[in-house]
């Protein structure tokens, strides 16, 4: 379960923080109102299926002053840097114009210098803003190559322009270990609030908003907490020794739960490489569709979806024993294996699809849809799913269909236009999600 369920209640738990902080000013509770006041109406709250929304960012915020809090027996915190840690957490990655969902640091510090109700915060609280976008540009990540060199351009503008930091090296660098503390905490903190099911959650929201291939999500995130573990291990160490116990097995449990699924894929994709097994895609018939255990097991596999690929969520076990619902299923070595994945669609005048698609040929009834294919964890990237596709399609060509649209990555799609006359219907951004069309 979630430590935090909702935004009220993170929202509560980060006015304890503060309090205990000795930050309790008028000021400092004024901004936490502000930002998710900001983040909401942005369209960047909890409904956005993102990473970066507004969850994540109370989240660092509140799991910065915990850990500091705790860690403080050797004073290693002044009240001052709890100010601009709290300060920086709050507003570290806003960023309402994004193209991605990767917020962008320069869009970010734009944002805290021109926004006058925050300037007026900061001012009140008597915090200079060069510092707090020194913490935020420490969060750069990854913080290697050109994006670190970059951030390190902007931060020493940032230290010449602070009247606290100019020509005072020992600042500078207390202030650089801080923004270190703070970009520690931010990759640490989601994880740390949750069981195991959170943070797949997570993992999936985003990889959707960054438009990764469903094949590498366990891939990635293994490597995001090895990076973490082993070239962050002193700030790590520092910070997760700090937190309560439950929250540290929350973390070491993600981790050792992604590492486990990541060891279940090799041996998957090894078991296919040496024929030890086949994918085989079925036209499932309708007394199998009626089957209770059948729809179960389908059901269970759709659920692995992201959240906004689990179209007809209610209707699922009606769709499924609908005879004008096209349905095949990829199966294990035989037609009567086990099911691990499927395709199905039908009538596009069946869905309610996002308010932004005009589609010409709603209503028409000329039209398949096919739903973003459903494939259990560790058997993408097998081609699978690509098989169930283009049996759908010559199920759809039988049904006398003319169209079929679906949702796929931006890439993907462009990558169809030539091999199957594939168009762009509407795009999507931040996540490349795009609605296309082809000709049957």
């Amino acid at each position: 379960m979630q430590e935090f369920a909702n935004q009220h209640t993170m929202r509560n738990e980060i006015m304890s923080v503060i309090v205990e902080s000795g930050i309790d000013e008028d000021c400092y509770i004024e901004m936490l109102d502000y930002t998710i006041e900001l983040f909401e109406t942005q369209g960047l709250g909890s409904d956005y299926y993102g990473y970066h929304n507004i969850n994540h960012e109370l989240e660092v915020t509140y799991v910065a002053l915990l850990s500091a809090n705790l860690n403080n027996s050797s004073k290693k915190f002044s009240i001052t840097d709890l100010k601009y840690l709290y300060t920086a957490a709050l507003f570290h990655d806003f960023d309402p114009q994004k193209s991605v969902d990767k917020p962008h640091e320069e869009s970010v510090l734009k944002f805290i210098s021109m926004d006058r109700k925050l300037r007026k915060l900061i001012d009140v609280a008597g915090l200079d803003l060069e510092i707090i976008k020194v913490l935020i540009l420490r969060t750069t990540y990854p913080w290697s190559g050109k994006l670190k060199e970059n951030a390190e351009r902007q931060i020493k503008e940032c230290f010449n322009n602070s009247e606290i930091t100019k020509n005072n090296k020992a600042k500078q660098d207390h202030f650089m270990n801080l923004g270190w503390y703070l970009s520690v905490v931010d990759r640490i903190s989601g994880y740390s609030l949750g069981d195991f099911s959170r943070a797949m959650e997570m993992a999936k929201m985003n990889a959707h908003a960054l438009a990764w291939r469903p094949s590498l999500i366990v891939r990635s995130s293994v490597a995001y907490f090895e990076e973490l573990l082993n070239k962050e291990t002193e700030m790590c160490r520092f910070i997760l020794e700090s937190l309560p116990k439950h929250m540290r097995k929350n973390f070491f449990d993600t981790v050792l739960g992604f590492m486990n699924i990541r060891q279940q894929e090799i041996t998957i994709q090894a078991n296919y490489t040496y024929d030890n097994l086949k994918l085989v895609p079925t036209i499932e018939n309708i007394d199998t569709r009626l089957e209770p255990e059948f729809i179960k097991s389908l059901f269970a596999i759709f659920l692995e979806l992201p959240k906004p690929l689990q179209f007809a969520r209610d209707s699922f076990e009606e769709s499924i024993k609908d005879p004008n619902i096209i349905l095949n299923t990829l199966r294990l070595n035989n037609c009567k294996g086990e099911v691990i994945g499927f395709a199905k669609g039908g009538p596009l005048e069946n869905y309610r699809l996002r308010p932004e698609i005009r589609d010409e040929n709603y209503g028409l009834n000329n039209t398949i849809f096919l739903e973003p294919l459903a494939l259990k964890m560790g058997y993408w990237g097998l081609k699978g799913g690509s098989e169930m596709r283009h049996m759908f399609i010559m199920q759809a060509h039988s049904k006398k269909y003319k169209f079929l649209t679906s949702f796929a990555l931006r890439d993907v799609i462009k990558s169809r236009i030539d091999k199957e006359q594939a168009e762009f219907v509407t795009r999507f951004d931040p996540e490349r999600w795009d609605y296309y069309r082809i000709k049957i």
